[in-house]
């Protein structure tokens, strides 16, 4: 069964300080695209798994925002690697790592355009 989320979009007003603070707590390298009049940047997909992919966007009417719906990235072996580089980034931290039981770790920051994130790992 695939699983329920397959793209998501995060709103950015400031595209070049966007990529770079995705780029360096995330330690990835966002490709830019367009669509029509939409600006975007794609997060890497593996189109062979399931999983959800997405991109930030910079288009009329996408605002930034630290309330609402909360995407979950994927922060790799132990998010503390990614959650240790929000800040010097440009974020700034809201929830520090902590654990969800036998579900591994979450942790919350809001991102350099003023969107509420998250990270997720195992450890």
């Amino acid at each position: 069964m695939a699983n329920a989320v397959n793209w998501f979009e995060l709103p950015v007003n400031n595209m070049e300080r966007a990529i770079e603070f995705y780029n360096n707590i995330l330690g990835i390298n966002l490709s830019k695209a367009s669509n029509g009049p939409m600006e975007m940047a794609m997060f890497a997909a593996d189109h062979e798994n399931y999983g959800a992919c997405g991109a930030l966007v910079k288009a009329d009417g996408y605002n930034p925002a630290d309330s609402g719906s909360i995407v979950y990235l994927n922060g790799g072996e132990d998010l503390s690697d990614p959650l240790n580089r929000v800040e010097s980034a440009g974020g700034k931290v809201v929830m520090p790592k902590t654990s969800i039981g036998e579900n591994g770790f979450i942790a919350h920051f809001i991102d350099s355009e003023g969107n509420r994130v998250a990270l997720h790992s195992m450890k």
